[in-house]
């Protein structure tokens, strides 16, 4: 119900049931307040990306503002708004809200003059709003429904989609200069709907609605995924099928030769076009795996096909056997070090994504002629990016160096050995700007080894970094093999002589290699620096973070309270603390 291709008609119908059975259905959800300005009718809007967000793991609360006035609360606020605190601002405006659009009288000098004021109409109330700290998502506008001067309209700067698109450009500068503001590209949505539909004027004129209210289902989906990614509910990796998946055919009945895939063949462009699309998902961090049931001999040699895009060296494991794929898939998640419902399943096979979502409770989308791979995963959003960094661009190079260190460790008997044989060096340090970004994202994205699951946007990060309340910890950890990039964070606010940990987190690729000794050490070290004589430590349990149960009491911290949730308190005496590091060497950064 959930996913592409949606069925709208249905999602509208029957949004209160399916509503009752998602509060039902016994997950366990973050809460996040999200504060809706309209510049025209939201309430089925609201109501559909409920379900979505659900969904998505996120119970959403929501604050509407009075229809058509978004830019009257951004600008002077309200007390309701005001103290609704929001995590999320949405700003719902459409190609009605623009205040005014050039006629045929005025010259280029008047209509450049209409366009800066209507930038600054927006930029203003952007910028009220991000005394909020929290994050914005803005709308871009679609394309007029008419076009007064037909193909020129687009070219000339009196016409409606010339000032539409210089606006939407603006928009989008605007977004790319600043952390946690994002748009929701209304503009590619409509377009993809159908905009004669999208713009039908009697949606508006009856209810003021800027959309027809069949493709609010299309509309909410695309939004959620932006929230769903600022909030760390993306997903992590791909484990792809091969036969009739990556190339047309059975490689082991057909051979290597008799496989679709390449320009050669008939449907084999359409295969090869998909492996591009995948290929790509490496540039921005996504894990590819192969689950397939084949020989290995025989799978290797499809992926080494001269006309296929992607190579045995383009994945990070290739499950190539004959054991039930949802085995493949979790052994797979076990090796990754992440969680299995981080891993998006494709495969050609419908008794095969059933028995796997069946099992795993994994993303496996329904995957319907070969034509059509490409936009079922690109519309399903699985991976939205709302932040990048360069540890992205590097993640898969990162796994495979992990392999390395894993057949490293087989050759060793005594652990201690093994760690120092890494030659593992660390860099731990205050907050820099440059790893902001990246510091922000992995608070977002870490479940397993993170005590507290506390999550940070850009602006509230921003806030952290400034302020001298706190002691902040970055740690990158290299080696050998390689480097891991930023990998752990912690960030204690000082109250007094006392610093209570907010946050403590660390990346699982670099698990059980003593970072976190590391960075206990340094972060008593700058407590002694502060007269700091106690460190309190929090760990709250959710479903994912088992791992750091007794992390706190490995560190030598005592446990002061423990509740019926299994919410515990720690304290430890800094004065008493002896260095327990031993096997990564700290430098300055």
């Amino acid at each position: 119900m959930f996913t592409y291709p949606l069925n709208s008609a249905e999602i509208l119908k029957k949004r209160r049931s399916l509503k009752k059975q998602l509060l039902g259905d016994g997950t366990k959800r973050i809460t996040k307040k999200i504060a809706v300005l309209g510049g025209s009718t939201t309430n089925n809007i609201v109501d559909v990306l409920e379900l979505f967000l659900l969904d998505y793991g996120i119970e959403p609360v929501f604050y509407q503002s009075e229809y058509g006035r978004y830019w009257q609360d951004a600008m002077f606020g309200n007390p309701e708004l005001d103290s609704f605190q929001p995590d999320v601002i949405y700003i719902h405006t459409s190609s009605r809200n623009i205040t005014a659009f050039p006629d045929m009288s005025m010259s280029r000098e008047q209509v450049d003059k209409l366009f800066g004021e209507q930038c600054e109409y927006f930029r203003t109330m952007w910028e009220k709003l991000a005394e909020k700290n929290c994050p914005i998502i803005q709308n871009n506008f679609e394309m007029p429904f008419f076009r007064l001067l037909g193909n020129k309209d687009a070219s000339d700067f009196h016409g409606r989609t010339n000032y539409i698109n210089r606006l939407n450009a603006f928009f989008c500068d605007y977004a790319d200069s600043r952390k946690g503001f994002y748009i929701n590209d209304i503009n590619y949505i409509s377009a993809s709907y159908g905009l004669k539909e999208w713009s039908n004027p009697l949606y508006w004129n009856m209810y003021k609605y800027c959309l027809c209210v069949p493709a609010i289902p299309e509309f909410a989906f695309n939004l959620a995924h932006i929230i769903k990614s600022i909030f760390g509910r993306n997903k992590k990796a791909l484990a792809l099928d091969l036969d009739n998946t990556l190339w047309g055919g059975v490689v082991g009945d057909d051979g290597v030769d008799g496989i679709q895939v390449g320009p050669e063949v008939p449907m084999g462009q359409v295969y090869s076009e998909f492996q591009s699309y995948l290929k790509a998902h490496k540039q921005l961090g996504v894990l590819l795996t192969v689950c397939s049931k084949n020989d290995r001999e025989n799978a290797i040699a499809g992926l080494n096909h001269p006309d296929g895009v992607l190579k045995p060296d383009d994945f990070i494991i290739i499950k190539a056997n004959w054991e039930n794929k949802d085995r493949n898939i979790a052994e797979t998640a076990a090796e990754l070090n992440i969680l299995p419902e981080s891993i998006v399943f494709v495969d050609d096979n419908p008794a095969e994504r059933a028995i796997v979502k069946a099992q795993l409770g994994i993303e496996a989308p329904e995957m319907d002629g070969v034509e059509n791979y490409i936009q079922t995963l690109d519309r399903n959003g699985y991976f939205e990016v709302t932040a990048f960094s360069e540890d992205d661009l590097k993640r898969n190079e990162m796994y495979k160096e992990n392999a390395k260190r894993a057949e490293q460790l087989a050759r060793f008997i005594d652990y201690g050995e093994y760690l120092d044989s890494l030659e593992m060096t660390a860099v731990i340090e205050d907050f820099t700007p440059i790893y902001l970004q990246r510091i922000t994202q992995l608070t977002n994205k870490s479940n397993q080894f993170n005590v507290t699951t506390k999550r940070y946007t850009a602006a509230e990060m921003e806030v952290i970094y400034n302020s001298s309340d706190y002691i902040r910890l970055y740690g990158k950890l290299e080696d050998k093999f390689g480097d891991n990039g930023v990998v752990s964070v912690v960030i204690g606010k000082i109250e007094g002589d006392t610093l209570d940990i907010e946050l403590w987190l660390m990346s699982c690729r670099v698990l059980k290699r003593d970072m976190e000794f590391a960075m206990l050490d340094r972060l008593c070290e700058e407590a002694r620096k502060l007269s700091i004589s106690k460190i309190i430590g929090n760990y709250y349990p959710t479903a994912k973070n088992s791992m750091v149960k007794e992390l706190f009491d490995s560190f030598g911290f005592e446990k002061i309270s423990e509740d019926e949730q299994g919410n515990k308190k720690y304290i430890l005496d800094v004065s008493s603390y002896e260095n327990k590091n031993k096997h990564i060497k700290v430098q300055k950064g």
